[in-house]
């Protein structure tokens, strides 16, 4: 793997990760683009401790252009984008419209009981393929290879960084999900803070290694596959299955079978044998009703400095669609109380899957 840095006319870095070691990279971004955005600002929620980032700068962000003007395409005559390049493979640049950054302005106390802070961090965009027509399912096993080694080099880069605590690579797919550009890319998240979710899983592991003396995560994964009924695909090294509790009308999660806690941590063996499984379930949940699932791909690995001896690196994957053109809203319940309802049984959803994955394979 050839990987080559370089920058955007406006400062930001821009990164190719390239199979070929002559790959050249010397086109230059000539575009006049306006300054960069100041960090957002942090406010912490008072009532649950948790932190949220105000950042008006992205209600500017570019919303669904047509193809002929999709910023992630290599760039063409008399057409720059956001890669410079006529061609690449993997290409990773820091988004022009940031939740989190290191160009940090001033933040005054807002009153009453929120805290406010810098929002520190960075924010970047990976694009999986040049083909702007193509998906994460249709890449190549070589070219998923490629991707996991830029989400490794991202996690450990943007873990050295100042002030970042937790690194989230994440893939939405989909109109409905609220993607803004449709060409198959994901992104990078590098928090000033752990995420609530992650805290909670931790905190979780932590109280069943007190209470049993085992991994959480690992017994979990033990116990489904011994369950079976919820599997939906496994080979000698991941397994894929539908969570007991899914929130989500059509969730899966992969997990490899030796508990790593960041994604640097996969031997080679490991990293080839997640392309073909994960994939396969994203075909799966294509052809489940004929059309492509909107879908939320998150990798969940160990914060920077704390629970690396009770996390458990795996992907969480789930689609919002529950049924022919029917999708499963946040409501009430789920989006005020945070107590999810799901409409689909979860062993129903895993036997679904398995079908939809012997057809599409």
């Amino acid at each position: 793997m050839k990987r080559t840095i370089t920058h955007l006319a406006d400062g930001r870095e821009l990164i190719y990760f390239d199979r070929r070691d002559d790959a050249d990279r010397s086109a230059i971004d000539q575009r006049d683009l306006p300054p960069r955005p100041l960090a957002s600002e942090l406010r912490r929620d008072p009532l649950t401790g948790e932190w949220i980032a105000v950042a008006r700068h992205r209600q500017t962000r570019t919303f669904l252009p047509p193809a002929d003007e999709c910023p992630l395409c290599p760039s063409a005559p008399g057409r720059p984008t956001e890669i410079p390049a006529a061609d690449y493979d993997v290409v990773v640049f820091e988004n022009r419209f940031p939740s989190f950054s290191s160009h940090l302005g001033e933040y005054a106390e807002v009153g009453g009981l929120s805290e406010v802070r810098p929002g520190v961090g960075r924010c970047e965009v990976v694009c999986f393929t040049s083909d702007h027509g193509a998906s994460f399912s249709s890449l190549s096993p070589e070219q998923v290879a490629l991707v996991m080694e830029a989400w490794i080099d991202r996690t450990a880069e943007l873990s050295a960084m100042p002030g970042v605590e937790q690194v989230f690579c994440f893939e939405n797919r989909g109109a409905e999900i609220g993607i803004t550009l449709a060409h198959p890319h994901g992104q990078i998240y590098a928090y000033p803070y752990v995420t609530p979710r992650t805290r909670r899983m931790l905190a979780m592991a932590a109280e069943h290694r007190e209470r049993t003396g085992g991994d959480l995560f690992a017994d979990v994964l033990a116990a489904e596959q011994r369950a079976e009924v919820r599997v939906v695909a496994r080979n000698e090294h991941w397994t894929a299955f539908v969570p007991a509790a899914a929130r989500w009308p059509f969730e899966v999660h992969l997990y490899p079978h030796r508990g790593v806690p960041r994604l640097g941590a996969l031997t080679a063996e490991e990293r080839a044998a997640f392309a073909p499984l994960y994939t396969g379930v994203l075909r799966a949940l294509d052809g489940l009703f004929g059309v492509p699932m909107p879908y939320v791909a998150a990798w969940h690995q160990a914060p920077v400095r704390e629970g690396a001896d009770l996390a458990y690196l795996h992907m969480e994957l789930f689609s919002i669609r529950r049924a022919p053109g029917k999708l499963k809203y946040l409501a009430g319940s789920e989006s005020a109380m945070g107590a999810f309802v799901n409409d689909v049984v979860p062993e129903e959803a895993a036997r679904m899957l398995r079908e939809a994955a012997a057809i599409t394979d």
